[in-house]
């Protein structure tokens, strides 16, 4: 048997795969002797350096307003017991009376308070987020997104109690499958906090939508048999008011779905009960990546140092975060505010990702602003700020359309063969973009008149390629 010796690249002698001969000179050099390591200095950051990145001199842990309200209401509760999530849940105002003794309470609120029919989204608001919202300014931001006010009564047309038709997009009871490749799962409808403009008004807060184990498996038995599936959102009611265990479960019966790619959390506890954010649970969503959360922050007063803390345990374990915030008439529907916001976003480690015009739910006239407001602030934020900063403006389509993007015109038509494009600024610049060639077929012959250049206004879309 005739052995084959096959040397790795390294070892090929100069010359045997060489058209020229080696120089023989090259073939008697010494052997070079070994490459001695180098000994670099070590790198030690001075103390001064460590205290300046130290996150005990960055931030404090709580705001002096947090503080001063506990002092105030709840002089009596320890910082430890404050920050339990559980003591948290179970001390939520939710009566006029104790809204009286914390709040100058207007008469549109007093009245919304006093007569409840039964068909009202319930109050509810954790004593960390009270301690956010204003003790006499009824117009304050964090306070109409809480409060009840009289306003909720008042329907307008276009409005619905289910406006997206999730309930007929229900294959099981607590699922939607809008999209082809993701489930909206909606594991209960309890919330530590119930925002006023709440697409899902008619179900949070009732005691209906129940976590049940029945429920669950119905839910988890659809989506195996549909393998086209392979994102899954939780939503409710806020998943993350679940215990760890019944959490736990739900995530681990997901994963074991083959086809079942992303997972999503959809929740407002960084915003309004950021001690929720342990690091168990973290240690526990650690197990099902990718995991993803879709957070709701509505303006930068929630942007404390406990949420700051929250998302800050919940990046470095790795969870990709994304903003949708909503747009609400008088409280974010400004350039300055949402572009604070965004940046503290940022700062959090949060990318803004949806910017919604408020759903036409009940009773959401007051909330809801002008689309074209919602396109300014877009055109507001674009190039005046990071691109990461900016979020897509989008409408949830009434009837279950889906989400629609809507965005400024930057694109302002056609001129031959140049594209029309509008910048930040408001300055006009052209883009060569010809047009594609026409089929051999459709070749123009000798003689035919040159298309005339397409006028274009400054509001429509590209006019199209003509060839004739």
């Amino acid at each position: 048997m005739i052995r084959k010796t096959i040397r790795p690249p390294s070892t090929v002698p100069q010359g045997e795969a060489d058209d020229e001969p080696p120089d023989p000179g090259l073939l008697f050099q010494p052997r070079p002797q070994a490459e001695q390591p180098v000994q670099l200095p070590l790198f030690r950051p001075a103390p001064s350096v460590l205290k300046v990145v130290s996150s005990e001199k960055r931030s404090p842990r709580t705001s002096p307003q947090t503080e001063q309200f506990r002092k105030r209401f709840y002089h009596g509760i320890p910082k430890a017991l404050w920050n339990d999530w559980h003591w948290q849940v179970g001390n939520r105002i939710r009566s006029l009376a104790q809204l009286k003794v914390m709040l100058d309470l207007s008469e549109a609120e007093t009245a919304a308070l006093s007569s409840t029919n039964g068909q009202q989204l319930p109050a509810a608001i954790t004593p960390y987020y009270m301690s956010l919202i204003s003790h006499s300014d009824p117009d304050q931001a964090l306070r109409r997104t809480m409060i009840p006010t009289l306003y909720e009564r008042m329907t307008s047309p276009g409005e619905a109690d289910d406006p997206l038709s999730e309930d007929s997009q229900s294959p099981v009871p607590g699922l939607v499958h809008r999209y082809p490749d993701r489930v909206l799962l909606l594991v209960h409808d309890f919330c530590a906090a119930y925002c006023r403009y709440c697409t899902r008004s008619r179900v949070v807060g009732r005691g209906k939508l129940f976590p049940a184990r029945s429920r669950l498996e119905a839910a988890l038995a659809y989506i195996r048999s549909k393998e086209t599936i392979r994102d899954v959102v939780l939503s409710g009611g806020d998943p993350l008011l679940l215990g760890d265990d019944r959490l736990n479960w739900i995530l681990d019966q997901l994963r074991r779905i083959p086809h079942v790619e992303i997972i999503r959390i959809g929740t407002k506890v960084p915003a309004v009960l950021p001690q929720r954010v342990t690091p168990k649970l973290v240690r526990m969503l650690q197990h099902y990546h990718p995991l993803w959360m879709s957070l709701h922050f509505t303006h930068p007063d929630e942007c404390t140092p406990e949420a700051y803390k929250a998302c800050a345990l919940l990046a470095d374990a790795g969870i990709p975060m994304g903003s949708q915030t909503v747009l609400l008439k008088g409280i974010n529907d400004s350039v300055e505010t949402m572009k604070r916001l965004v940046h503290h976003l940022m700062r959090m480690r949060v990318r803004p990702y949806y910017l919604y015009q408020c759903d036409p739910i009940l009773g959401s006239g007051h909330f809801r602003t002008p689309v074209e407001r919602g396109i300014e602030i877009i055109r507001g934020l674009r190039g005046f700020t990071s691109g990461y900063a900016v979020p897509t403006y989008v409408i949830d389509t009434p009837g279950g359309g889906g989400k629609i993007p809507v965005s400024p015109e930057y694109l302002q038509g056609r001129q031959g063969s140049d594209l029309l494009l509008r910048n930040f600024e408001g300055k006009g610049f052209r883009y060569r973009d010809p047009c594609p060639d026409p089929p051999l077929e459709a070749e123009p012959a000798d003689g035919v008149p040159e298309v005339p250049v397409t006028a274009v206004s400054s509001m429509v879309s590209v006019t199209p390629c003509i060839s004739v």
